[in-house]
């Protein structure tokens, strides 16, 4: 069965994604205003339950790759996204049934969507990490062991390349991320094609309701003159780790990735410490006066204190004053193959997993 996407979705949705993207993913900006035109010019996006695909249906998974700084100063086309995806169809020489996105995180959420508008093909209310990841072995498909090829790419200047076949999903980030780089850290891709069956069996369901429902809770807080951060613990069951100012903000783009690490100075109960918010694209581990309290794949968000929206590590400046909450992750990602594929280990840290809940 096909739901509408009204309009009025749109922007509870970015909202609602950013928060969920840890700091990646891609400011949703740029693509809320894509969209909204779309939808101006009479296109319309359907929402397609995922247990309503048949077993056989082919489903695009698209993305933005590419390191979240250059994203913010290259504007996206969504004919790129629609690119990728026709690319794939004309490689395996079938239609998918239904679009969506690798990740419900921040611009990527809304990917699916732009492309979904451009070849009128519905959105599955789902991805494939239930939050930002910067790299492709960090999806619940490689957890499953799923395929990891073929992958479509393309650019702004009319360069297409599809990678037939890699050794590993690994091999498949190494390839695909050089690529990337070599276009200029910005590319829209469709991912190893998916049938409905993976899925139904792998994909981190609803996750398009829950980025909505949770961007329109942070709207309405707003407009009640509620507190939004609240609005978001309260939504999500989370917990409020850290409330102070940036004081100091370290960050360069190498190899494809925004690197870099935010210090946060407490205020209020948390006067008197620190907060150290490392990040490879989305925020990985919190450390607080030296000590880790925090850490992927627990969702690690920074807020506006004000206005509770997320604020992504290419936007993060001196002077802000934030909250940092966690999250629950979904259950996938904290199973032992999860921890492995997404822990702070995943990322370099020499950390034991230890969710703060």
């Amino acid at each position: 069965m096909l739901q509408e996407f009204p309009e009025e979705n749109i922007e509870p949705l970015a909202t609602g994604a950013w928060i969920l993207g840890t700091g990646g993913g891609g400011n949703p900006y740029i693509s809320t205003l894509n969209l909204r035109r779309l939808y101006a010019e009479g296109r319309r996006v359907q929402i397609i339950d995922p247990m309503d695909l048949a077993d056989d249906d082919m489903v695009a998974v698209v993305s933005l790759m590419g390191a979240p700084l250059v994203g913010q100063e290259r504007l996206s086309d969504p004919a790129q996204l629609a690119r990728a995806v026709e690319m794939m169809e004309d490689y395996l020489g079938k239609p998918f049934r239904a679009i969506m996105s690798v990740e419900i995180g921040g611009s990527n959420a809304l990917s699916s969507f732009l492309a979904g508008a451009m070849l009128d093909r519905p959105v599955v209310n789902a991805d494939a990490m239930g939050r930002a990841y910067p790299e492709a072995q960090m999806t619940s498909f490689a957890i499953g062991n799923l395929p990891m090829f073929p992958l479509s790419l393309v650019d702004i200047r009319d360069n297409e390349v599809i990678v037939t076949r890699a050794a590993s999903w690994k091999w498949m980030e190494r390839i695909s991320r050089k690529v990337c780089t070599e276009v200029g850290s910005t590319a829209a891709t469709c991912k190893a094609p998916r049938t409905g069956r993976e899925v139904k069996d792998w994909g981190i369901h609803y996750t398009v309701t829950k980025a909505t429902e949770l961007g329109r809770a942070v709207i309405d807080a707003r407009a009640r003159h509620d507190d939004p951060v609240q609005a978001v613990l309260d939504h999500e069951g989370g917990k409020q780790l850290f409330r102070g100012k940036v004081i100091d903000v370290v960050r360069e783009t190498t190899g494809g990735f925004l690197r870099g690490k935010t210090v946060i100075e407490g205020i209020d109960t948390d006067k008197g410490s620190q907060l150290e918010l490392a990040f490879q694209n989305e925020w990985a581990v919190a450390f607080r006066d030296g000590a880790p309290v925090a850490m992927t794949p627990d969702l690690l968000c920074l807020l506006d204190t004000v206005s509770g929206g997320a604020i992504g590590t290419e936007s993060v400046r001196y002077g802000q004053r934030v909250t940092v909450v966690a999250l629950p992750a979904p259950e996938l990602l904290t199973s032992p193959a999860g921890i492995a594929a997404v822990g702070p280990r995943a990322f370099g840290y020499n950390i034991d997993f230890k969710s703060v809940f």
